[in-house]
């Protein structure tokens, strides 16, 4: 009976000792593999294969990795219009970026100036990112006033506002550029598509897709992620210009527009716009007759000047006017903030891969969001 019992109790202790020796050896084979041949972690992999089922375009070993000189998948960069001291609040948004996505994807990024940048400015951002940089100047005749303003009555506009940035010449300055002529700079002469990147913004999600893939992939046109109403007295007449361009080129407005985002019933102007701060866009947009036809129309009629027309209400009545709502995408994924207002993904407070709480970003909830919604 003893014995028995000694063989038994022998029997177990060399059970668990193999079951250890199992372990150990298992354990060994993970710590000396747990990096593939691109240097991507067993976990990461693991990780990868279970986000191919996201909704925005899969896993980055789905979309690959890209390394900072090589070709991508898609002509495309992330762009902003800076000066020298905005430095230290574009070096924020760049971490965030890096940290959030562009590490992985590693796309250039292109920023302009109406003057030169300096030494330390171009340091400053080079240190924060592998992916290619570049620096331009802005071209003389997209800064400052076109030929017919004029600057009398601009300057009067100017003096006597009371809304925000309305006596400001530079800011006007900047709303034409972005309206008509970024994607006109050298620089940007080959993209596919940009991302208009911002000082002081934040990012709060992982991002583990590529958009620019995503956009291309499905046809998509125009990417947004807010939409707010503009202040009414910096667009006074910008939808009364609207309508005049559309009456004289009917042909021009396709059946399929989602024209009724920015006109209500009595064919009054929503004032609905998508912040341009964060777009994502197809260039070949901003590059069509259409386009061009109506920020010509707009230039001349002087509203940038003798009023405050910003480029957010520019681009959205024109994507509203001339492209159908399937070639316009809501990034509710990525949530984002850019001071004064964000827009935070539902549940990110408890769950996923975004850290902020949807309460403070409220952005969603806009009557311009819900329009959004509600439009076919």
């Amino acid at each position: 009976m003893i014995t028995s019992r000694r063989v038994v109790a022998a029997a177990k202790f060399f059970g668990i000792l193999a079951v250890l020796g199992l372990l150990v050896h298992m354990g060994t084979i993970l710590f000396s593999t747990r990096y593939n041949t691109n240097g991507q972690s067993i976990f990461e992999m693991w990780g990868n294969s279970l986000s191919q089922s996201k909704e925005y375009g899969g896993s980055a070993h789905a979309t690959g990795t890209y390394a900072p000189n090589s070709e991508k998948p898609v002509k495309a960069a992330l762009v902003a219009l800076v000066r020298n001291d905005d430095l230290y609040g574009l070096r924020k948004t760049i971490r965030e970026l890096e940290d959030r996505w562009n590490r992985k994807y590693n796309y250039p990024y292109i920023f302009l100036n109406d003057k030169p940048f300096s030494e330390k400015f171009m340091s400053g951002v080079r240190d924060l990112t592998n992916a290619r940089v570049e620096f331009g100047t802005l071209e003389p005749d997209t800064w400052g006033y076109p030929e017919w303003i004029d600057q009398n009555k601009a300057k009067h506009e100017r003096e006597t506002s009371t809304y925000i940035k309305g006596r400001s010449e530079s800011y006007r300055f900047m709303c034409r550029f972005q309206s008509g002529f970024v994607f006109k700079h050298p620089l940007l002469q080959d993209l596919e598509y940009y991302w208009r990147i911002e000082p002081d913004v934040h990012y709060f999600c992982d991002i583990d897709y590529d958009p620019f893939v995503y956009m291309k992939k499905n046809n998509l046109k125009y990417g947004w992620n807010i939409a707010p109403s503009e202040y009414e007295p910096t667009v006074r007449t910008l939808w009364n210009s609207t309508q005049e361009f559309m009456n004289k080129n009917p042909d021009m407005i396709p059946s399929n527009s989602m024209i009724d985002w920015v006109r209500d019933s009595n064919n009054q102007y929503t004032r609905c716009h998508f912040w341009s701060n964060f777009e994502i866009v197809d260039l070949s947009f901003y590059r069509s007759k259409e386009y061009q036809a109506y920020f010509d129309f707009l230039d001349h009629a002087g509203g940038f000047f003798y009023e405050r027309w910003g480029d957010a209400p520019v681009h959205s009545i024109a994507v509203s006017m001339f492209l159908p709502k399937s070639q316009v995408h809501y990034f509710d994924d990525i949530g984002y903030y850019h001071p004064a207002m964000s827009h935070c993904p539902d549940g990110s407070k408890e769950r996923g891969k975004c850290v902020c709480d949807p309460k403070e970003g409220w952005a969603n909830g806009f009557t311009c969001a819900k329009r959004w919604r509600q439009i076919s």
